[in-house]
């Protein structure tokens, strides 16, 4: 059997869970939630990576929706709670295909009834603004993981692409990581400082995630996971979740990135801009300067690498899908992962190896933090705690 079918019938037994896509984002900055304007449940590739057919060809079982805002919004909470009703509202126009899920029981079931398990992530502690409280709120409205920072440092945690401010964490955001475990919430630790990296693991008593990173030592980007914190991850239980993002991928795309953000600015978009009209001048730019291509080969990679040194009980994927502006070759939307389980397959992976990578990893993080919160909850209640008692 040629290796692309093998994937595809290996997907549809142990389908794809994603641990990240920025659908939510990407229809709020086109569209502004107007879902009949984008109709996931028809192919929407003229302005989208994902839709509803793409994500059945590609053998999608999970997505982790990021419900993602940005940190320069002055509002970010009630942004972040725009976003999780927009996933709320393509659950409710797509009952037949998006199966909503806050358990692992929910994905497994969800599995068995053909359905595509949907759970969210937030994607920055700026979106609990520094209060325990909203982080609850977001938990008990369904959010799944919160990724303690994005592109820059919040008052309690460093990123990975800001300067140092609190050397990792804070005291209080030690107290965020405990709140997690005690609630279930999965931390992910994709986007924040190698600091932030360690003192979450020293930190929590749950597994954590990364819910779209990949290997330093194969691409040194301040974004991706050094190879002594990819080694903890056994011992914590946890699992990364490999990443598509050039950029992240190929050490060549990394300069041609910075000039092309760079560019972005000079013309008045944010580097992050998907919209028609920052596509255009990202693609204006590429005619100039023709762009390093990243292709399944360079992801696959870094997940030999991951492999091994985490070992394949830790790994996953996080694609990054509509939250890039650009796509390996042979990873450009959804419908895409057959390529990358059939390359894993040409290089000797077996069907155990991967359905561990595709699903069974990530479910079993998720059962897991629900495993330490159920312990955690019969010895203490919720944290009070706020950043003025703990960070002075």
């Amino acid at each position: 059997m040629p290796a692309l079918e093998e994937a595809r019938a290996l997907l549809r037994e142990f389908p794809v869970v994603d641990g990240h896509n920025d659908l939510p984002w990407a229809l709020r900055e086109q569209v502004r939630y107007d879902h009949d304007a984008r109709d996931i449940a028809t192919h929407q590739g003229d302005h989208l990576h994902t839709d509803i057919p793409r994500l059945r060809k590609g053998g999608v079982g999970a997505q982790f929706w990021s419900v993602y805002v940005r940190a320069d919004l002055p509002d970010p909470v009630p942004a972040t709670l725009e976003q999780i009703d927009c996933v709320q509202q393509l659950l409710a126009r797509h009952p037949a295909d998006l199966a909503p899920a806050w358990t692992a029981a929910d994905m497994e079931a969800a599995r068995r009834q053909g359905r595509i398990a949907s759970l969210m992530g937030a994607e920055g502690g700026h979106s609990i603004a520094c209060s325990l409280g909203t982080l609850r709120g977001l938990y008990a409205l369904g959010v799944r993981y919160l990724t303690l920072t994005h592109n820059n440092n919040v008052p309690w945690a460093d990123s990975a692409t800001d300067e140092p401010g609190v050397g990792g964490l804070s005291a209080f955001g030690r107290e965020v990581v405990r709140e997690m475990n005690r609630l279930g919430m999965l931390v992910d630790l994709s986007h924040v400082a190698a600091t932030t990296m360690r003192d979450a693991l020293d930190t929590t008593s749950a597994p954590v995630i990364f819910s779209h990173s990949s290997a330093r030592a194969v691409c040194d980007h301040p974004r991706n996971i050094p190879d002594d914190v990819l080694e903890r991850l056994p011992a914590n239980g946890g699992v990364a979740m490999v990443t598509f993002v050039p950029k992240f991928v190929l050490q060549a795309a990394v300069d041609w990135t910075a000039a092309a953000d760079e560019n972005m600015r000079a013309h008045g978009f944010h580097p992050l801009d998907t919209t028609a009209e920052a596509m255009k001048v990202h693609r204006a730019f590429e005619e100039k300067n023709p762009r390093p291509r990243a292709t399944v080969a360079t992801v696959a990679d870094h997940l030999d690498h991951m492999r091994e040194v985490a070992g394949i009980d830790h790994l996953g994927i996080g694609g990054d899908y509509d939250g890039t502006a650009f796509t390996p070759d042979g990873l450009d939307d959804v419908s895409c992962y057959p390529n990358l389980i059939a390359e894993l397959m040409d290089r000797g992976w077996s069907r155990t190896d991967l359905a561990k990578l595709t699903w069974q990893n990530a479910v079993r993080v998720l059962g897991d933090a629900e495993a330490v919160a159920r312990e955690l909850q019969a010895t203490r209640g919720p944290s009070h705690a706020t950043i003025e008692e703990l960070d002075g």
